[in-house]
């Protein structure tokens, strides 16, 4: 075993699920072989504890690092104002210039609040609609979060968010009172968004702009409508969207502006900082209701976003990203009808994903993900596309992946994909670990 799998097995036994993200737990790639644990990571390679050196070309960082791993100018910013204290009992002036930047990027907004987690900041919008409106019901499209207001979707059927991303989420935990309190809807489903905003007293309506697929024509604009007629928070998750098309929200590109709208994963290039944005006559609402926490209030966070913000916008990060991301997504298109493999292919081009149409799948993208690893590859189904890859190291990963699809197409005609696998088959999503 390697050492990150010696270290698995241990933290097993120590730490529930084994570690604190669901997305990075090894069983969702390669069980017993994935490395898991990193000693170093640089660009978009990672050095696991052995000092095997491996190409991300996966989920960096969950999304965390669209400038790649260990920006040298967003580390030297953070580390000159470590120097001077992450913490102390004044407020760090970093998160005011923050906020002015992130309003001069929405001009629709003019209220700005922080926090350090995407879970955090959506429960933070979520509060503040409910405290806004006086209403307690919301209506969710997309991925949220962990907390028990989401997963509440849940407790009249486990299936309910099975198309937002996490299926098979069981709602232990979650008060059994919030039942019916958060209302799942399909994306591009108009009439059926409708129906619930006619059928119920709404504080909000919380969705993703965009993750699988483009908004169809008139939908965010009709929902838009629909919410200020009836007094609803409109609240646009972009934890993970944001600034990855645009300098800013997905939805500045569609021309809709929302009451609220949610900030993470890119904006501190690794380090923990998300924004909640929005109008300051719901966002005032947070005078009226309790939020407050310690560490909201340290000053890494903002250090880092506000570097990042200043070298994306030299960069223009997201326009690199996403003409990297659409020549991926063609590439896997041209390979899979190569081999005359069914393959649908998902997601904003900066956040790419894909799967063959067939009944062995996760077989499949075990297989990948094994035989990649053999040559120094992190690949599975998906790629986060940073500003450190380039055209030269996604080709190594695409031919690669060519070889690969040329076995699977063989292995389709001739054999079995169980005769191929080294090890256990990757799980689909949450699972309780052994």
């Amino acid at each position: 075993m390697s050492k990150g799998q010696q270290l698995w097995e241990k933290a097993k036994k120590f730490i529930p699920g084994g570690g604190m993200l669901l997305s990075k737990r090894p069983d969702l790639y390669l069980p017993n072989s994935w490395p898991v644990y990193f000693s170093k990571a640089k660009g978009c390679f990672i050095w696991d504890l052995d000092n095997k050196k491996y190409f991300d070309a996966s989920i960096m960082g969950i999304g965390t690092n669209l400038l790649g791993y260990a920006n040298k100018k967003v580390d030297n910013a953070v580390r000159k104002i470590i120097s001077k204290s992450n913490m102390s009992t004044f407020y760090c002036p970093e998160e005011v210039f923050l906020a002015e930047k992130l309003v001069s990027l929405h001009p629709w907004s003019n209220s700005v609040r922080f926090a350090r987690t995407g879970g955090e900041a959506n429960s933070i919008a979520i509060r503040i609609a409910r405290a806004s409106t006086g209403r307690d019901k919301v209506a969710i499209c997309g991925y949220h979060g962990w907390h028990d207001w989401y997963l509440a979707t849940n407790l009249n059927s486990n299936k309910n968010l099975e198309e937002h991303l996490l299926p098979g989420l069981e709602p232990n935990g979650v008060p059994k009172l919030l039942e019916g309190t958060t209302i799942p809807f399909r994306f591009n489903d108009l009439d059926e968004i409708e129906k619930i905003i006619n059928n119920n007293n709404l504080a909000a309506v919380k969705m993703e702009v965009k993750r699988s697929l483009e908004p169809k024509k008139g939908y965010l604009e009709k929902i838009a409508k629909l919410c200020k007629s009836k007094g609803i928070v409109l609240i646009f998750d972009e934890c993970t969207s944001g600034f990855r098309e645009t300098f800013g929200g997905i939805h500045l590109k569609y021309g809709v502006n929302p009451d609220i709208s949610i900030f993470g994963k890119a904006l501190g290039n690794g380090y923990a900082i998300t924004a909640i944005i929005g109008k300051s006559s719901v966002m005032e609402a947070v005078q009226s209701t309790f939020m407050s926490s310690t560490f909201w209030t340290e000053r890494i966070g903002p250090t880092a976003a506000l570097k990042t913000l200043e070298i994306m916008e030299q960069e223009r990060s997201w326009e690199y990203v996403t003409q990297l991301g659409e020549y991926i997504q063609s590439s896997w298109s041209d390979l899979a009808r190569r081999y005359s493999l069914p393959i649908k292919i998902n997601g904003i081009p900066a956040l790419s994903n894909f799967y063959l149409e067939s009944d062995n799948w996760l077989k499949y993208k075990t297989f990948i993900s094994q035989e990649m690893l053999k040559k120094g590859i992190l690949a599975s189904d998906k790629i986060y596309v940073c500003s450190k890859h380039n055209k030269r190291n996604i080709d190594r990963y695409l031919n690669e992946l060519d070889a690969i699809f040329s076995k699977i197409k063989n292995i389709e005609e001739t054999s079995s994909i169980d005769n191929f696998l080294n090890g256990p088959v990757c799980s689909s999503g949450f699972s309780r670990l052994n």
